[in-house]
């Protein structure tokens, strides 16, 4: 049985990184592995692999995150525990 769309994500209104940086870990001159951007406030911040593991959702309750990564096209929904994929490939 497919699982229903995620009503918290919006594909056709994606907030991008405006550049491809953890915005908490630049802050304190630190590295990350992979970045993610919050699709409610277009913060981009590191991964939970990143040793800052800068975990906007639970600071926030901000329900989706995209991948920041070049050629990565998937979200996340933390409310929902749901991966999606968009873009033309799908």
């Amino acid at each position: 049985m497919a699982q229903p769309p995620c009503e918290h994500f919006d594909s056709n209104t994606l907030k991008t990184a405006d550049e491809l940086v953890c915005q908490e870990c630049v802050k304190t001159g630190d590295s990350w592995v992979h970045l993610r951007t919050c699709q409610t406030c277009g913060g981009t911040h590191c991964c939970d692999s990143s040793p800052n593991q800068h975990k906007h959702y639970h600071a926030t309750q901000h329900p989706v995150i995209i991948s920041a990564e070049p050629g990565e096209q998937w979200a996340w929904c933390y409310v929902d525990k749901q991966f999606m994929r968009y873009g033309k490939a799908n």
